[in-house]
């Protein structure tokens, strides 16, 4: 794990260079917080327990805003040519995707940690206990694994920064056609079906039921498959992407 543990230091470096980006993947999701809460919350739930329901959604939305700034950071790499020294060096290919997503990951449990600490200062209020909470925690790391090593196929694939950063703008759209802060039976039937079988939707639930103590069902099931799916394609895609652009074989 050497070649890992070098570019994932590598990363965190940069990462700490760059404090824009990550203050924007806390700031952002906070604010949405905060405007659903204060703006929507009132007209959504008058009971005033809105906050309960949408933090699993913004969590989710956090851990995007901060992995899509791997799919940029890789188009960088490619950009600049560092990927043509790499190539010459006795190391595996999925050794430089694998240093991005590590210190992706770090990043963004930090800042999820930050999003939790607001959310509670704003009301909310779990019901989980220990086990309650490492679940979690653990369905979002593993949330953040997948979702990074796409982003980092994604910045492979790209054919500028700008691409990537476009291509990524898309993706975070997703959790917004899900459960992350209305009920999927309140959504017009034709839409309901997409809703309720897209891959973010069983996710936010499971963590959704762990934090609050409401049933699991199939959604863990489900999320847990999702996850490892897009997971498997996106280090399969990304290991296959640096080879060829790079010239390994």
């Amino acid at each position: 794990m050497t070649a890992e543990l070098v570019f994932s230091g590598r990363s965190l470096r940069h990462s700490l260079r760059d404090g824009e980006s990550l203050l924007l993947a806390i700031l952002l999701p906070v604010m949405l917080m905060l405007l659903f809460t204060f703006v929507f919350g009132n007209a959504i739930d008058s009971s005033g327990g809105y906050v309960n329901y949408i933090v699993p959604g913004i969590v989710l939305l956090c851990a995007g805003f901060g992995a899509s700034s791997t799919a940029v950071y890789v188009a960088n790499d490619m950009k600049r040519g560092i990927i043509d020294r790499f190539r010459t060096m006795p190391l595996r290919a999925n050794a430089v995707l694998t240093g991005h997503v590590i210190a992706s990951l770090l990043r963004n449990l930090l800042a999820t940690a930050i999003v939790f600490l607001v959310a509670l200062l704003l009301g909310f209020r779990p019901e989980a206990g220990p086990a309650g909470w490492l679940g979690a925690i653990g369905l979002i790391a593993l949330y953040i694994l997948a979702i990074t090593y796409l982003f980092a196929a994604i910045g492979l694939a790209a054919g500028s920064p700008e691409a990537a950063n476009g291509y990524g703008f898309i993706i975070l759209f997703v959790p917004y056609l899900s459960s992350a802060f209305v009920p999927v039976e309140t959504m017009p039937e034709w839409l309901q079906w997409v809703a309720a079988n897209q891959p973010v939707t069983p996710i936010i639930e499971s963590i959704r039921g762990m934090l609050m103590g409401t049933s699991l069902g199939e959604h863990l099931g489900w999320a847990l498959g999702w996850c490892g799916l897009v997971l498997v394609i996106a280090v399969a895609w990304g290991g296959w992407l640096f080879r060829t652009k790079s010239g390994r074989r």
